[in-house]
């Protein structure tokens, strides 16, 4: 058996006009964690910003559960220091008979506890990837690793245009936005907020605020915000000792201080604990693609 013989997920067509969305079992639910869905521009530092809140998260004594649902599977390398093997990888090698599996084949303890699973995806132009983070968390369940969990963060890969992109929605609480201070970063959050609204008429998630990143600046950022009704919840500037920690495979805990970074540090411990104590969501409505054109930028 491949992925390819694998039956395909049932469609949905209850999210928008002219949706085609893939919908996971409604069985398979979280329960019990706070669970939030990261998504920004392709390159916008997702999964540093996962990465970091998760490590974040764990300061404050929480069970930290990360997901990356990229292909190139690099979401949780900063905290396991190692490219992880993906779930995808995992079933292939017993013919996708998941019983088989252990918790260990999938989940690898990173660093201060948070515990990392790359989803991976199907071979490129062959399959969902709706359908990998349905089986992921499928997979968590049955082994019990949900229940001992306080926080799921889903580190989701770039623009949303399709119902694998978005499936992550289907159970996350909050969504939040990672974007820059520039076009075309603004004009992907556009889209994603269009996507989480579409996804809120069914679904309890809700969008949880825009964290700005890699920017010295929010100006523009924060006028589109005003302009379609959500907020700036963070503001993580460009700095150097973030792209390396990168290279250095580390959390920005695990670097060394320094009056910039101990910035960049307590904001993300602000974050955490202002996402763990609040509830509060935005009904933002999102443009047009030529009204946000028109409306960015300079005349």
């Amino acid at each position: 058996m491949t992925l390819l013989d694998l039956p395909r997920s049932p469609l949905h067509h209850e999210d928008g006009e002219g949706s085609v969305q893939v919908k996971l079992d409604p069985k398979v639910k979280i329960d019990g964690a706070k669970v939030f869905a990261i998504y920004g521009k392709g390159g916008i530092g997702k999964s540093t910003t996962s990465s970091n809140l998760s490590a974040a998260f764990s300061k404050l004594g929480k069970r930290v559960l990360q997901i990356g649902c990229d292909p190139k599977h690099d979401s949780t390398f900063t905290l396991t220091k190692k490219l992880m093997p993906t779930v995808i990888d995992v079933l292939e090698q017993v013919n996708f008979h998941s019983e088989e599996l252990r918790p260990e084949d999938y989940v690898y303890e990173g660093y201060n506890g948070v515990m990392c699973v790359e989803a991976g995806g199907p071979p490129a132009g062959t399959g969902c990837g709706g359908y990998v983070v349905g089986q992921t968390v499928k997979l968590l369940k049955e082994h019990h690793l949900l229940e001992d969990t306080d926080v799921v963060i889903f580190d989701v890969l770039g623009d949303v245009v399709c119902g694998g992109f978005a499936a992550p929605l289907q159970h996350a609480e909050r969504a939040l936005i990672v974007t820059a201070n520039d076009f075309d970063s603004i004009f992907a959050m556009n889209r994603i907020v269009a996507a989480i609204k579409a996804k809120s008429k069914n679904y309890q998630v809700r969008l949880g605020g825009v964290i700005a990143n890699r920017s010295e600046n929010t100006d523009e950022i924060d006028r589109f915000n005003a302009a379609i009704g959500i907020e700036r919840v963070a503001h993580f500037p460009q700095l150097d000792v973030i792209r390396k920690s990168r290279l250095k495979k580390s959390t920005l805990f695990e670097m060394e201080q320094s009056p910039e970074l101990d910035k960049v540090l307590a904001e993300y411990m602000r974050l955490a604990a202002s996402l763990l104590a609040g509830d509060k969501n935005y009904d933002a409505v999102p443009m047009k693609d030529r009204d946000i054109f028109d409306f960015l930028g300079f005349d």
